[in-house]
């Protein structure tokens, strides 16, 4: 009976055979404390629940929060499920070992690259975005879709497209094709200044067909460069 907000990303994954495959491809184990993002009416979560030691469901709604507190309610799986209330960009990330969700896709750049610089390290995640977001989380160098996302992800973590998901398997069916991923973040990280790497990244990537030269010749990058240099001399006397 409730009415689904396509606007927040709210397309539940109905279909119990993606739901299995999910679980199978994210191999939990019985100890594993695990985060899920938009768990929804609770398909993946409760699922889940049977098989590990906790799940933390972080949601927006609550409305969905309540239907998801009854589904549990009265079973031995409820004192196994934290809920929390709330924007997950918004809000720090609990200890988990890994994060298994179906992600609202409008909120799928900030929160992969939250989850890729949360400490302490996670095993991994096994998350479903939009068709077009996954590839280019997986391309290549030289390929069309390689862009900033693809340097920056590759740079942190391994990456690999899983299964590809049809836009009928969701209630209701979002508008585009689905695909689900797994993040291994890389342990240790490179040693790198992540926030100056990505500006580099940015300015590289800020006109695809444009030299590096030429990109690095405008003025406003000179301008920038040039107010950034002299923080750092004197930051360094």
């Amino acid at each position: 009976g409730i009415l689904f907000n396509k606007g927040a990303g709210q397309h539940i994954l109905k279909n119990p055979l993606v739901v299995n495959s999910i679980i199978e491809k994210a191999a939990l184990r019985r100890t594993d404390v695990i985060l899920e993002v938009g768990p929804g009416t609770g398909n993946l979560t409760v699922k889940m629940l049977e098989k590990v030691k906790k799940v933390i469901a972080c949601e927006i709604d609550p409305r969905l929060v309540g239907e998801l507190q009854k589904r549990v309610q009265g079973t031995c799986l409820a004192n196994k499920l934290e809920i929390k209330v709330g924007d997950i960009l918004k809000t720090d990330l609990p200890f988990f070992d890994a994060c298994v969700a179906n992600l609202p896709y409008q909120i799928s750049s900030p929160f992969v690259f939250k989850l890729l610089l949360h400490r302490p390290f996670f095993r991994c995640a096994i998350l479903m975005f939009q068709r077009e977001f996954a590839l280019r989380l997986v391309a290549k160098p030289g390929t069309k879709l390689y862009c900033r996302l693809s340097i920056n992800t590759q740079l942190l973590a391994r990456v690999d497209h899983l299964m590809k998901v049809g836009k009928n398997n969701f209630r209701p069916p979002p508008k585009v094709e689905s695909s689900v991923v797994r993040i291994e973040p890389k342990n240790p990280p490179p040693p790198i200044n992540f926030q100056e790497w990505d500006g580099l990244v940015r300015i590289a990537f800020v006109r695809k067909n444009k030299t590096l030269s030429a990109a690095f010749k405008s003025s406003a990058v000179e301008q920038l460069l040039d107010h950034n240099y002299r923080i750092h001399c004197s930051l360094h006397n």
